[in-house]
């Protein structure tokens, strides 16, 4: 299993988020990262330093996989638009 460690800006981004349903269905799927890579939803970035990106609904999570030391670190929550990528 895999730790799951959250970078300030990305812990500042979802407590934004007003809506119950949403922010709970986001830190259920973050938790399921804890499974990596048996994980679903989950695409390799191309031209993003963070490596991976998990898809809830209309909200994208960018994190990282170290895979030497066990974590997944989670670098940004954002909703999804023309400018999320």
């Amino acid at each position: 299993m895999y730790e799951i460690e959250w970078q300030p800006k990305a812990y500042r981004q979802l407590k934004k988020i007003k809506d119950r349903e949403t922010l709970t269905a986001i830190k259920a799927a973050v938790l399921n990262l804890a499974n990596w890579p048996d994980c679903l939803n989950i695409k390799s970035m191309r031209n993003h330093e963070s490596g991976y990106r998990l898809r809830v609904g209309g909200w994208r999570i960018l994190f990282a996989a170290q895979d030497h030391s066990r974590i997944i670190l989670i670098q940004e929550v954002k909703k999804r638009d023309e400018r999320t990528y």
